[in-house]
């Protein structure tokens, strides 16, 4: 019988140990951690949940992917659901790049009642009546929101007024002025009108650039038809090539955390240049391709071997890196 707090040898014939802790083949030492491996580069699509912000979302990645360093593309309001990109060890250095590719949404606009936030988690400002405006009304203003359109943010985004977050100045009681932006609203489409006594909420389907605020085009909607409007649903339903099909719920990736590799990710997301093992060195040491007439844009770069390489953009008859992921 061995004695309290004694241990079994882990060497043939019960021959106690006589390495040291930290050489070949020794146990670690004691209170020591095992220096887990990193995860592999890649993105996770995230179907973020509703009341959780994106950096909520980012903080439970990092425990399930055993890495701080992630990040996410494009943030996600605490009342929206959806597509959520989230970007992991070398991954992270896409999400600049892929935050700024079209999106898809679906949305639930309330008419009659506006917020101070453009939401239905601000304060009520006004109240009327919208049981009296039609549907052929509703139609034409959402085709006056349609196409390259001047967008006003809300009081509450994120933009910088004078070197602060134009939220953190709102929710102090500040009157933010934020100057209109060119945004384009590919497809704004109504699939339901419900009515009930005064009240009514349509549902739409919005397909846009990056930077355009789904609040302010149901603010604007219902400014355009008189009532006022705020957002009460939310859902991104893509950004860029990933969309729901793909995304899994933080339950479903603490089970099994599906990191899609770079070079699927990037493939998917941007034109995608071949390049001759010659090129790959040189790529891989941050110089300078000839232009293969791809457009503008970031361009994936992969190698013979059909490894990933680096991003880049052309810059007249060359292509400039804008990220290099080869050692």
């Amino acid at each position: 019988m061995s004695t309290a707090g004694s241990e079994p040898s882990p060497l043939a014939g019960g021959e106690p140990s006589t390495l040291t802790a930290g050489e070949p083949g020794a146990p670690p030492a004691r209170g020591a951690r095992e220096k887990r491996p990193a995860p592999p580069s890649g993105l996770v699509i995230v179907d973020k949940p509703a009341g959780w912000t994106s950096h909520d979302v980012v903080g439970r990645m990092r425990r399930l992917a055993g890495t701080r360093r992630v990040g996410h593309a494009g943030t996600l309001d605490p009342m929206a659901t959806g597509v959520l990109v989230v970007g992991v060890e070398k991954a992270t250095r896409l999400l600049g790049h892929l935050a700024l590719t079209e999106k898809g949404y679906d949305a639930t606009i309330r008419l009659g009642v506006t917020t101070n936030t453009d939401d239905a988690e601000g304060e009520v400002l006004a109240e009327v009546a919208a049981g009296q405006v039609t549907d052929e009304a509703i139609h034409a203003v959402v085709a006056a929101l349609t196409g390259p359109i001047e967008q006003v943010p809300p009081q509450v985004s994120a933009i910088k007024v004078n070197g602060e977050r134009a939220y953190k100045r709102a929710r102090a009681g500040e009157e933010v002025e934020l100057r209109a932006r060119p945004v384009t609203v590919h497809a704004f489409e109504i699939t339901a009108v419900r009515r009930e006594g005064d009240a009514v909420e349509v549902d739409a389907s919005v397909r846009c650039t990056s930077g355009t605020y789904i609040r302010s085009l149901a603010r604007d909607l219902g400014a355009g038809l008189g009532v006022g409007g705020h957002l009460t649903r939310l859902r991104r339903t893509r950004v860029g090539p990933y969309d729901l099909s793909v995304a899994r719920t933080l339950d479903e990736l603490a089970h099994d955390c599906v990191i899609l590799p770079m070079a699927e990710a990037v493939a998917a997301a941007f034109p995608r240049m071949d390049v001759s093992a010659e090129d790959a060195r040189l790529i891989g040491h941050g110089g300078r391709l000839a232009s293969a007439g791809l457009g503008s844009g970031p361009i994936g770069v992969f190698g013979p071997d059909g490894a990933l390489l680096a991003l880049v953009e052309e810059r007249g008859r060359s292509v400039k890196p804008l990220a290099v992921f080869v050692p």
